[in-house]
């Protein structure tokens, strides 16, 4: 897989699911998802250019991938 960044929201939330796939991902927080994000071993980015609203997005995209 390619590099990830920050706006990749949907491979992220790809990554997380196949990486955490009993993780309710409504009830991660932040934090919590932020860490995990940047321990992805494909993730490559600044981990101060993530905001909430890109947590977020990344939050929703993963919610629809464990759906």
């Amino acid at each position: 897989m390619a590099i990830m960044k920050w706006t990749d929201t949907q491979d992220i939330a790809i990554e997380l699911y196949e990486k955490y796939p009993d993780v309710d991902p409504q009830y991660v927080n932040f934090p919590d998802m932020h860490k995990w994000i940047l321990a992805l071993e494909d993730f490559d980015d600044d981990p101060h250019q993530s905001g909430e609203k890109i947590l977020e997005a990344i939050q929703m995209a993963w919610i629809d991938e464990a759906s």
